[in-house]
């Protein structure tokens, strides 16, 4: 046997030890790669999870700003309509105070002329029931509405003695029955004064209960029935806010 015939073994094993070695390494980098294929997979997988998530919360924060977008709209309305009652009220003192300094004339063989509630003036029943609600006792003055009422139920005032009820009530955060009041308002007193402010407390007050629909209804129904009422003009002011 000649010496190369002797090396020729040792030299197919160095081969095939190298091709082991060759594959073996191959198979290494085959699954490195594969694991990081894998912990990417998983990544992009996370990721995106997280991305659903902060998706999530950014419109639960989109709703809460919207509702407290609506929540401001009404408290602006309820200031509102605070300053109107104030007016009112400062009115009808200095209406009261008037008359009260007016010397009175005695006119002979003159027909007597009838005088309504609404020209002497707001009986003092419903005058110290309306400083409790300006006193913002609440309550107080829901019990002194409704005995003005139970006492004079074909009162003048009696309109207005029933919406203040509905404020009280509103103010309380007493939303159900803030809508019956308002409802009865609207319903009862449809040519009263306080019927078309009525309308829009009670659209307030459907917002606030979520029933969206119906509170629509009434803004709309202030723009049909009294157009060129305060509460018409705050009615589309709501409704273009939207």
């Amino acid at each position: 046997m000649t010496p190369a015939d002797r090396l020729l073994p040792f030299f197919c094993l160095s081969l095939f030890l190298t091709g082991c070695a060759a594959n073996d390494l191959a198979v290494k980098r085959q699954a490195e790669s594969e694991a990081k294929i894998e912990f990417l997979i998983q990544s992009s997988k996370k990721a995106e999870q997280r991305h659903n998530e902060l998706a999530g919360t950014q419109h639960v924060q989109n709703d809460r700003l919207l509702s407290l977008a609506d929540e401001i709209k009404q408290l602006r309305g309820e200031n509102r309509d605070l300053r109107s009652s104030g007016d009112e009220l400062r009115a009808r003192i200095a209406k009261l105070t008037q008359q009260s300094q007016t010397p009175k004339v005695e006119i002979v063989n003159q027909p007597s002329q009838p005088t309504t509630a609404r020209d002497s003036g707001p009986p003092a029943e419903y005058l110290k029931a309306f400083g409790l609600y300006s006193a913002n006792n609440f309550s107080a003055a829901i019990a002194s509405f409704e005995s003005f009422l139970k006492n004079n139920p074909q009162s003048d005032y009696a309109a207005n003695a029933l919406y203040w009820i509905g404020e009280c009530h509103y103010s309380l955060s007493d939303l159900p029955h803030a809508k019956t009041a308002f409802m009865k308002v609207a319903e009862s007193y449809p040519n009263s004064s306080k019927a078309p402010d009525a309308l829009l407390k009670l659209g307030y007050t459907l917002s606030a209960l979520k029933e969206k629909d119906k509170a629509t209804a009434s803004f709309e129904r202030i723009i049909t029935t009294y157009p060129s009422s305060t509460a018409a003009i705050k009615a589309r002011e709501h409704l273009n806010a939207r």
